[in-house]
């Protein structure tokens, strides 16, 4: 078998993970460097690199995992790697006689929205927009997905959505609990599904085994409620109406100080939680619980400062502690002059 994005983070975790399994003979790892998994064959090179056709041959399965969701990166080059890599690896997988690609996005996928049930139900109609962080490019993957089989006949394509992820990433939802406060906006209902990343390595080692098939949801069980999250985090909310919150948001996303548009609000108003049943039925359960993955992301993200999705240093931070909640979801004293100068100059 064979995983792309094999270097670092979860495919890094689950090459190491497959690598030792007594159900999987040989790993493949494909990556732009070479990772520390002594045990796999390394190939380095592009996803996008027609070439990665050569490489899988042999292989029964495929785990696309070469995916970039950094806040910081350009927005256009993100989707150029992330919608290409996987049209490329889907291609050559067929290409190759590869039976199988795993593929990974997140429930994200499902929108957040006012009459979500609790929880959905996996093959709920994805109604998520391309208004949030990376969602425009998890939503072409599912797209992708989706024709494969029919453009690529014998070739099998499972897809694994996660809840929040927790465990070494960092992402418009995780610095959520980087901020002094957590924004609530008036009149939203928020549910909060985490998933470790260990327990995300688990479901992906079952659809490389073939356990469980199709597209599958993947995250502790059950939800918190926002007043859990605050209980247990100890952490304030701040709570402005909806008009403040999304206009300033986009203000500050639109002149370039935040890396979060507004979109990526709405996953902290509203719920998305995914019951995961296919999983469950398939014999897996998660190894951890909503209340002990938000117990590690605190403890990850603590002495990180965040607001509005931007990292503050230290300074910032103090000022954004002592402001009033309108600066506070700004940033900080010190971000809204800098706004402010900002825009004169536009």
């Amino acid at each position: 078998m064979a995983v792309t994005g094999a270097a670092s983070g979860v495919g890094a975790l689950l090459t190491e993970r497959l690598a030792a399994s007594e159900e999987v003979k040989q790993v493949v790892a494909i990556d732009e460097r070479r990772g520390e998994c002594a045990e796999a064959e390394w190939h380095i090179l592009d996803v996008r690199d027609p070439a990665i056709a050569d490489r899988l041959r042999g292989a029964d399965v495929v785990v696309h995992l070469a995916l970039d969701l950094d806040l910081e990166t350009d927005a256009a080059a993100r989707t150029a790697y992330n919608v290409r890599g996987t049209q490329t690896v889907l291609t050559a997988a067929a290409a190759a006689g590869v039976h199988r690609v795993v593929l990974c996005t997140s429930t994200m996928v499902y929108g957040a929205l006012p009459d979500n049930e609790l929880p959905l139900s996996e093959d709920a109609e994805l109604r998520a927009t391309a208004e949030a962080t990376g969602v425009g490019d998890l939503l072409e993957i599912e797209r992708l997905a989706r024709r494969a089989p029919r453009a690529h006949p014998g070739l099998n394509v499972t897809v694994v959505r996660p809840a929040v992820l927790v465990g070494g990433t960092d992402t418009a939802l995780t610095r959520y609990f980087e901020s002094p406060r957590l924004l609530v906006v008036a009149g939203s209902r928020p549910a909060w599904q985490f998933c470790h990343v260990d327990d995300l390595c688990s479901a992906l080692e079952y659809a490389v085994l073939e356990k469980v098939d199709g597209e599958l949801a993947v995250g502790c069980d059950g939800w918190l409620e926002q007043e859990e999250v605050e209980e247990l985090s100890g952490i304030r909310r701040m709570e402005l109406p909806s008009a403040v919150a999304l206009g300033a948001a986009a203000r500050l996303h639109r002149i370039g100080l935040t890396p979060s548009p507004a979109g990526d609000l709405a996953y902290t108003m509203y719920p998305w939680v995914v019951s995961g049943s296919r999983l469950h039925d398939a014999g897996w359960r998660p190894a951890y619980t909503n209340e002990e993955v938000l117990a590690q992301l605190l403890d990850e993200v603590s002495g990180r400062h965040t607001v509005a999705g931007r990292r503050l240093g230290r300074k910032d931070a103090t000022a954004a502690g002592a402001a009033g909640a309108t600066v506070a979801l700004l940033g900080a004293a010190a971000v809204v002059r800098r706004a402010r100068k900002v825009r004169r100059r536009i």
